[in-house]
């Protein structure tokens, strides 16, 4: 029977200082990983590890590092902390990104775009790019980008947020496609609408809230815990026949019709 254990497996969690990212080491930790979280904000990455270390379960550990994922040397020395307590990486949850455009077409400011693309899809390559040879040293591992509904679907006036999560999902795909062979299993999540710190802009109510919600099959706010057991369903080996997903974790929202962001202007 295989094992569905993680437990002294090494794992990165990049944004983990708060939200999905916090939420998921915990998950991890409580199953005991050996976890490390980064992201830019020492005081952010504390806190956090305090949560996440009376989470864990036997065996499981907490550490931080501060890095931003668009500065490939700072992810670099990340991934390789993360690797010390085994000498490789077992998971890696590419789960830093944001949004720093919102608009039409017709107003969209490049510098915007270009910064959104940067932290998303080019922290998300980087971070990939890098885990890869300790995830060789480790005989291989389990790579989880984080996508959106956003880059699955229209969602009025969040297309540069959306795009670059489009392009998560196709970089996920072909780092499956290529690193297969080397036990390295490459998916991708895509939230729907999540009660976390991020998000409370919306979730606290108004009209694109309604607007999410009337698009919603099963019609509520997600959790931070549902995002991160989809993460851990996939980091671990209950899915080691699965590589080149993109899982949408969105009540159904995929089925309907995005969100129309224009009802925040």
């Amino acid at each position: 029977m295989t094992t569905t254990s993680i437990t002294g497996v090494t794992a990165l969690v990049t944004g983990g200082g708060s939200g999905i990212g916090l939420g998921s080491a915990i998950r991890l930790a409580a199953d005991g990983a050996h976890v490390t979280i980064c992201g830019r904000t020492e005081d952010k990455l504390v806190a956090a590890v305090e949560q996440i270390s009376a989470a864990a379960g036997e065996g499981g550990s907490v550490r931080h590092i501060v890095a931003d994922v668009t500065v490939e040397e700072q992810i670099a020395a990340a991934v390789q902390f993360a690797a010390e307590p085994t000498g490789g990486l077992g998971i890696l949850f590419a789960n830093a990104g944001g949004s720093f455009h919102m608009g039409p077409f017709p107003e969209a400011d490049a510098d915007a775009l270009r910064a959104t693309v940067d932290v998303n899809l080019v922290g998300t390559m980087l971070s990939i790019k890098q885990a890869v040879p300790a995830m060789r040293a480790n005989g291989g591992g389990s790579i989880i980008g984080m996508s959106s509904g956003a880059g699955a679907f229209p969602h009025r006036y969040l297309w540069a947020y959306g795009a670059s999560k489009a392009g998560i999902d196709m970089l996920c795909k072909s780092a499956a496609e290529e690193l297969g062979a080397d036990g390295i299993r490459v998916n991708s999540v895509q939230p729907g609408i999540v009660d976390d710190e991020l998000m409370a802009f919306i979730t606290a109510g108004g009209p694109l809230l309604d607007n999410y919600l009337e698009g919603m099959p099963i019609s509520r706010v997600g959790t931070v815990e549902d995002i991160a057991e989809a993460v851990r369903f996939l980091a671990g080996p209950e899915s080691s026949w699965i590589t080149g997903v993109n899982l949408p974790i969105d009540g159904g929202h995929r089925l309907r019709a995005g969100a129309n962001y224009q009802l925040l202007f």
